[in-house]
Formats: structure tokens, sequence, C-alpha cells
């Protein structure tokens, strides 16, 4: 089964606890700290393999949760990091972030890949905080918790060529004749229900990569029948072969129909250059109707080349025409289609909002130090003070009007607010 779209989660590993140690051996009774770090926790990469061509195993598995590093240990020794989670997915996958729309990445070559949620450092351990004024510190960090998103996949085929039409104009039948692709091909509309993929070797040094698209109908551009399901699937093209069904009632109109769904539905759909066929030629009621057809189109500003796949008969000239016309169309920057993903706000900002039951801080920064902060130990409760204080937000919440005993809420931790 053809899938092209896909949600999945993915979440990065937490990172591993740093630990609160001493060193105690014989003869050593009074040890400085060895409490050692927690390792780093795996990150979420996605990887194109050529290996795929559609998204279906995502349709099995929906959650994809890398494992978190090890705990410190005694003696300074640092837990283990854990393994970064790769996800394969073929060639031409984009990627949205499913809560904002925003493309985060569009992968095209064997090997590319984007790092999209990185792991959690590891905490320190007590070890990391003696100085010369606390040579026995008490204090250690959590791990960092890991980053998580909902994304989108959706995969568009990459090719040279697009074949294009209404249903039954015989797609099927020329990309089944000039390459090994095997759709599925009868007498009736909307034979096709998924993209095929094929390639037509034109000599030993010329080639194209063509993909059938499944008819469309008048309304397509909003959903009806196929729709925008396989429309997308034009966008990568650089040339589209137009394809006009010779048994037709009105061939000029299908090719107007055709067009206006492809501008409807993306501008540039519509300005790709375009070889404009004719097909089912070894038809004797297509053969009566030719000049006809090519009058009407020619008045329209067409030219059209009568094909018919079932004999080849002109086949070969319309792979030519449409190869010439490949070179002479540049090939869209791959720059373009790679979002450098970034983040978008800095880390330390941060908000503050009244709530029934007391205030709530909100900021990556800070939330991440209140999920790295031991509460049950009072010298990591006072370095989340100094932390508060840092950034700011100890003075923003006075001047917001906070008071002796009310609550404020950072991520999961709600505190008692003291003077």
């Amino acid at each position: 089964m053809f899938i092209d779209e896909a949600k999945i989660y993915v979440k990065s590993g937490n990172g591993g606890n740093g630990v609160v140690h001493f060193r105690r051996e014989k003869y050593i009774p009074r040890g400085g700290p060895d409490g050692g770090d927690g390792g780093r926790g795996g990150d979420i990469r996605i990887k194109v393999s050529l290996s795929l061509n559609t998204l279906h195993e995502f349709q099995h598995q929906h959650r994809f949760i890398a494992q978190d590093g090890k705990r410190g240990a005694k003696q300074n020794q640092t837990g283990h990091s854990a393994q970064d989670l790769i996800i394969n997915v073929p060639a031409g996958t984009i990627i949205y972030d499913e809560n904002n729309g925003e493309v985060l990445a569009d992968l095209l070559d064997e090997g590319q890949e984007i790092t999209l949620c990185k792991g959690g450092r590891g905490g320190r351990g007590n070890a990391r905080f003696a100085n010369s004024r606390d040579q026995a510190p008490r204090i250690a960090e959590k791990g960092a918790p890991g980053e998580e998103r909902n994304l989108r996949l959706e995969l568009r085929l990459i090719a040279d060529v697009g074949i294009i039409g209404v249903p039954n104009a015989g797609k099927s039948t020329l990309l089944s004749a000039v390459t090994n692709a095997k759709p599925k091909i009868a007498d009736y509309p909307f034979t096709t229900i998924e993209p095929n993929l094929g390639v037509a070797n034109l000599d030993d040094e010329r080639s194209l990569v063509l993909a059938d698209i499944p008819g469309l109908i008048e309304g397509a551009h909003s959903g009806t029948g196929l729709g925008f399901e396989f429309l997308r699937h034009i966008q990568r093209t650089r040339v589209l072969i137009h394809l006009l069904d010779g048994l037709a009632e009105n061939p000029v109109l299908d090719y107007a129909q055709i067009n206006t769904e492809l501008a409807l539905f993306d501008p540039d759909l519509a300005e790709k250059p375009q070889v404009v066929a004719v097909t089912k030629m070894d038809i004797p009621e297509v053969q009566s109707r030719w000049e006809e057809i090519r009058r009407n189109l020619k008045k329209k500003g067409i030219s059209a080349i009568e094909i018919s796949a079932a004999t080849g008969n002109n086949v070969r000239t319309l792979l030519d025409n449409t190869y010439q016309i490949l070179q002479s169309t540049p090939a869209v920057p791959k720059e373009s289609l790679v979002p450098v993903y970034h983040t978008q706000t800095d880390p330390r900002q941060y908000e503050i909002q009244r709530i029934p039951t007391g205030w709530r801080i909100t900021g990556a920064s800070i939330e991440r130090a209140a999920a790295m902060t031991y509460w049950e130990n009072d010298d990591s409760i006072r370095r989340f003070q100094r932390i508060l204080e840092a950034l700011g937000i100890d003075d923003a919440l006075r001047e917001a009007g906070v008071k002796e005993g009310d609550m404020v809420s950072v991520g999961d931790y709600e505190l008692e607010w003291a003077d």
C-alpha cells in the first residue's frame, strides 16, 4: 500500500542524574566529593534511506522515544550516554511540526538527516560543585529532560516528469509501455489510485524518471476525488506530460480543466513546461477525429503530439521532446528545499502569568532548571533560587505583585513564595 502521510510523536532521552557521593576508603576517613555526572540522553535523528519508498512503516508505530542517559556513580564515574534513535524515511519526505505547521526539513538525498530533538545533558555530580569555599558540597543535578515533538511526515515523489490528465487518459498505459513499472491498467476511470514511478531509458546516457499521477477531476484542488492527496506529488517534477484522451467528448475542455486545477492548488504548477499528447491513436475513431482535435488545440495555442502507447506510435518522439525540454528547465536549488532547523525563540525568555491558584512561570530555561533540581535537597533549592535571580524572574515576580505564601508553579512543580 502506498502511504504518503503519517503523524508521529518523538521524544529524545532524558539526561542521567548526577549523584552526591563522598570518597570513603580505609585510612581516608574524610575523602572529598566524588559523585559522577549523568550520561547524555539519546537524540532523535531522521535520516533518508533509499530502501524505503512509502511511509507505510509509520502506520504501525507512532511513538519514537530515545533511551535515557545512565546516572553517574562514585569515583567520578560518568554514566553511559544513550545511543541516538535514528528514524528512517524515504527520499522526498517533508517534516512538519504538527502543532504549528512549520516546515522543519525537506529530505531529498540518501544519507541526508536532521536532528530534531536533542537528548538532555547529564546532570552534574557533587564533585563538580566543589570549590575553595565549599569543599564538601551535598548538591547534584538531575539530568535535563529530553525534547518532544508531534510531527507530520509528508512524502512527495521525486521525479523528472509528471504524467497528468483526466481519468482514463492512458497515463498508466504510457508508463507501463516505456518503463518497467507495473501499474494497474483497465479501461475505466480511476484505475490508478496511487502514484507510480518508473524509469524510461532513452539510450545508454539518457533517462527520465516518470511519475504517473492518478487522474484529476474538477474540484481536485479542494480535495474532490483523489484531490490534493496526489496533486502534491507533481510539485517536485520539472516537466509535465499532459495526456488528452482521444475518445473524450471535448479534449480541449479537459486540457483547460486540468490546468485550472493545477493553478488553484499551486500557482507554480501552472507555470511548469508541458508536453501535450493526444492518446489512443490506434483506435480508428480517434484517428478520424485527430485533425479536428489538432485544429481546436492549435486555436488555443497548444501544439500536441498524437501517440499510441499500445502500439508505440510516436512514443519515442514524445520522450525525446520531453527530455529536450527537461534539459533546458533549471532544477530547483536544493538549498531552497532544505530549511535549516533552528530555534525560533530565546530559551532564556520567560513569561509570568497570574492564575487562580497563584502564579505560573513558563520558559524553556527555567522549566528545564526546575526539572533538574533535587527538591529534597536544601542546597539544590538554594541553587534554583539563584537561577531565578540570574534570569530576572525574582524581580519580575515582585514587580507583578507576588506576596509571601503565594503558590508559584514552574513546569510540573509548585513552590510557596517566601521573602
